[in-house]
C-alpha cells in the first residue's frame, strides 16, 4: 500500500524538477474547434494544432496574449486567474471549444500564427500593451487580431500573483467589449528563466599602483571575491541547453531521498513481521489423540 504511494510521490517530483523551462498555454473559443488537452506537448504540435483550426477563420475576432515570466505553478490557485479559469473550465456557456496544455516545451511562435489568419481571413491587426493601462477598440465588423502583451511578473509572490490577477481582469474587459460574439482567445506564456541566468559577471580586475592605498587595495580585492562568489552561485542554477538529459535535470532530488529513508524502515519492519510469523513451530505431538485412563479401559 505505501509502496505505491511514494512511487506516485517520487515520480511527480521527479516531473516537477524536469519541466521547470516549460509554460502552460490556453486557448478557448466560442467557434467549434478540433482540439485536445494534453498534459505535455512540444510548442511545434501546438502551434500545428492551432494553425490547421484558425485557417479554416472559425471567428470574427482573434485575441492573441502574450505573458512572459509564468508557470504552471502561478495559475494553480483557483483566485488566481479566476476570469481564465471560468472560460477554459467550461462554466462558461458560450465558450464551445478549449484546449489546455500545462506544460509546453519551446515557445509558440505568436507572429507566424497571426501571419496565417491575416493572410486566409483578411484580418487586421491591432496591438494592446496591457502595461498602459487603456485600449480602444472600434466597431469595424472586418475581422481583426488583437495583440495582448502584459508585461513580466515580478518574482514577489504577493505582488505576482496580484498582478496575474490585474491582468486576468484586463483581459476580461477587453472581452466584454468587443462588438462580435465569435471570438477565439490563445493565451501563450513563456517561463520565468530569471533565477537560471546563464550570464555570467566578469570579475573586474584591479591593479596594483603605488599610488593606491592599501585601504583601496583591499576594497579591490573583496569586489573581486564578491563577483567570484556571485558567479559560484549562479553556476549551481545554469541550464545547459545542449547537455544531456541527465545532466540538464536534476532526477535525484531531496524529496526523493527522503521517500527512501522512510521506505526502508517500513521494510524492515514487514521483514521482521513475515520472519516472527515463519518462525513458529508446533510439534507433530500436538495432533495426536490424548491416550488418557478412560481411553485405556475402552481399549481393553
Amino acid at each position: 500500500m505505501f509502496l505505491p504511494i511514494f512511487g506516485t510521490l517520487a515520480l511527480s517530483v521527479t516531473f516537477g524538477n524536469a519541466f521547470t523551462d516549460t509554460s502552460p498555454f490556453f486557448m478557448f473559443s466560442t467557434s467549434e474547434l478540433l482540439t485536445s488537452s494534453p498534459r505535455i506537448a512540444s510548442a511545434s504540435s501546438v502551434q500545428d494544432t492551432i494553425t490547421s483550426q484558425l485557417s479554416k477563420c472559425p471567428s470574427d475576432t482573434y485575441i492573441v496574449v502574450t505573458q512572459p515570466g509564468v508557470h504552471a505553478e502561478d495559475y494553480s490557485d483557483r483566485y488566481a486567474a479566476p476570469h481564465l479559469r471560468r472560460k477554459v473550465s467550461g462554466e462558461d456557456d458560450r465558450i464551445r471549444s478549449t484546449m489546455t496544455v500545462t506544460d509546453v516545451l519551446g515557445q509558440v511562435n505568436t507572429e507566424e500564427i497571426v501571419g496565417i489568419v491575416e493572410d486566409k481571413c483578411g484580418a487586421a491587426s491591432l496591438r494592446i500593451d496591457a502595461s498602459t493601462g487603456s485600449f480602444t477598440i472600434g466597431d469595424d465588423p472586418k475581422p481583426r487580431i488583437i495583440n495582448v502583451d502584459f508585461p513580466t511578473l515580478p518574482s514577489a509572490s504577493k505582488e505576482r500573483a496580484l498582478k496575474l490577477k490585474e491582468n486576468d481582469v484586463f483581459l476580461s474587459s477587453i472581452l466584454d467589449l468587443l462588438p462580435t460574439s465569435k471570438y477565439t482567445v490563445l493565451y501563450t506564456t513563456s517561463p520565468d528563466r530569471g533565477p537560471k541566468s546563464t550570464q555570467h559577471v566578469e570579475p573586474e580586475m584591479y591593479e596594483m599602483d603605488s599610488s593606491f592605498s592599501s585601504s583601496q587595495a583591499h576594497m579591490g580585492i573583496k569586489r573581486d571575491f564578491a563577483a567570484h562568489g556571485k558567479r559560484a552561485e549562479n553556476d549551481q542554477n545554469v541550464t545547459l541547453p545542449d547537455a544531456p538529459l541527465f545532466e540538464k535535470y536534476q532526477y535525484f532530488t531531496p524529496g526523493i531521498f527522503m521517500g527512501f529513508i522512510v521506505i526502508l524502515p517500513l521494510f524492515l519492519i514487514l521483514y521482521v513481521g513475515i520472519s516472527a510469523v515463519g518462525s513458529l513451530q508446533v510439534s507433530y505431538a500436538a495432533f495426536d489423540r490424548e491416550m488418557g485412563p478412560q481411553m485405556a479401559k475402552k481399549g481393553q
